[in-house]
């Protein structure tokens, strides 16, 4: 007979009771933690934390004594979407201030979870504005490095209440400095169409994201735009994007450059959609895109050496803001085209034009509108084409219809290197028309560059 192991028996049972945990039960500790959390020192509010970075110098500033702070945890790592960060704000309603605090560890959920009320103290801990934000952390010469894993419990205490949060309901348009690192609600938003013309695109893993996936953002009701930001290591970087309109709750936040807004959600459960999309109304002759043998126009700007030499030949390319930039004449790999690009500019905004000589469409039928068109180093949809039957020389006078074009993405950080071709019945006008390009574009916020080729209308 085999002797009894009472050692063995113990590992053993211990064994089995850790495999009928479930995964779950490790999400958040359960550590009993007093209701009412003591800590030594003077409270004093986020907004006042923040009030000791200087925007004037840009210094970074170090806290000394016994100050601390109360907030609330509005990120979430479970999904990828945060990487060493915690972003809190000081109320779980109406907040007033938010900030980064910047953390090496992972897994900051199972600790630090969404609504969880925490205590920040700052002896020894600095502040400092990085990429749009101000941030806590530990300074290290010029710059700002994370709490190191062994020093979390000497900074943050984690109470046990856990709040609901109230995100702030706001509209694009009021997006401003006093709403970042907060949580808010956009009501009535739906992703730019050209996301579901090319393919059902994801949240960030198309070959052009790098780092970071951009995908615009529309409010129904308005002309105002901005870009969701998804990490390209999120866990629901592959799931398509919803392609009706709804509800988007987040972190509003900046891009890497400080150029403009993002908003950045904690899962896709932040996204609530199902509700009929509010696209603009598409002027409409037919599906016909068969393209005859007759050509009534067709330039590919091989001969445009300078955008200049459009003038004589019956185009108008204006900056109707008064900006000098406008569409200007380029190559890549031999390739002569015409590009438009805000960046670097000044101009905010920059609305310019690119229109066609008149085309007569009077003796043909079957008339069918085509164009290739990149987008390089995208922030943002900007780029429209209409069409008018009464243009005099000024873009604002004359009667536009809007015209179904696929309007590309590209890649945020680099040139693109493929054009997509739009095919456009135009079959319905006959008399001349003119085929216009509108660019609004505004520096730093929406800069995306487009390159515009082969336009051409065909006939039978």
């Amino acid at each position: 007979m085999f002797g009894f192991n009472m050692k063995k028996f113990v590992a053993l049972l211990i064994l089995i009771l850790i495999s009928c945990v479930t995964a779950d039960d490790y999400d958040v500790p359960q550590t009993q933690l007093p209701a009412n959390v003591s800590i030594e020192g003077t409270q004093i509010s986020l907004r006042a934390v923040k009030n000791n970075y200087d925007e004037e110098t840009g210094d970074i500033f170090t806290f000394s004594g016994d100050q601390y702070f109360e907030a609330y945890v509005i990120s979430s790592d479970r999904a990828g979407n945060f990487y060493n960060e915690l972003i809190l704000q000081d109320r779980p309603e109406n907040p007033e201030a938010g900030i980064q605090i910047l953390i090496d560890e992972n897994a900051l959920y199972q600790r630090y979870n969404f609504g969880r009320k925490v205590f920040v103290k700052l002896n020894g801990l600095s502040i400092s504005k990085s990429n749009g934000l101000i941030q806590l952390g530990k300074q290290n010469r010029g710059d700002l490095d994370p709490i190191t894993p062994s020093e979390i419990d000497e900074y943050l205490v984690r109470s046990e209440i856990i709040e609901e949060i109230i995100p702030q309901q706001i509209d694009i348009g009021d997006f401003s400095p006093e709403f970042l690192c907060t949580y808010v609600q956009l009501d009535n938003i739906q992703f730019n169409r050209n996301l579901f013309t090319q393919t059902n695109s994801t949240f960030a893993a198309e070959t052009y994201d790098q780092f970071d996936g951009f995908r615009q953002i529309e409010e129904c009701g308005s002309d105002d735009t901005a870009l969701l930001s998804t990490s390209t290591y999120a866990d629901f970087r592959s799931v398509n994007l919803p392609a009706s309109s709804g509800t988007i709750l987040g972190v509003l936040g900046r891009d890497f450059y400080d150029d403009f807004y993002v908003v950045q959600v904690n899962s896709t459960e932040d996204l609530s959609f199902g509700n009929e999309r509010c696209d603009p109304e598409f002027f409409n002759c037919g599906n016909n895109t068969e393209e005859g043998d007759t050509i009534l126009f067709e330039e590919n700007f091989a001969e445009i050496t300078n955008e200049n030499r459009l003038d004589p030949l019956g185009w108008t390319n204006v900056n109707i803001n008064g900006g000098e930039e406008r569409f200007v004449d380029a190559t890549s790999n031999g390739n002569r085209t015409l590009r438009i690009s805000a960046y670097n500019t000044g101009e905010n905004p920059l609305e310019a034009w690119l229109v066609t000589p008149p085309i007569d469409l009077s003796q043909t039928q079957n008339e069918v509108l085509s164009f290739d068109i990149r987008a390089s180093y995208d922030n943002g949809t900007i780029l429209q084409v209409y069409i008018s039957e009464d243009f005099n020389g000024d873009p604002e006078t004359a009667n536009w219809q809007l015209l179904e074009a696929n309007i590309p993405m590209g890649p945020s950080n680099q040139n693109a290197t493929i054009f997509r071709n739009s095919k456009i019945d135009i079959s319905c006008f006959t008399a001349e028309v003119y085929v216009g390009f509108r660019y609004q574009g505004r520096d730093p916020s929406r800069t995306t560059t487009y390159d515009i080729d082969n336009i051409k209308v065909t006939a039978e």
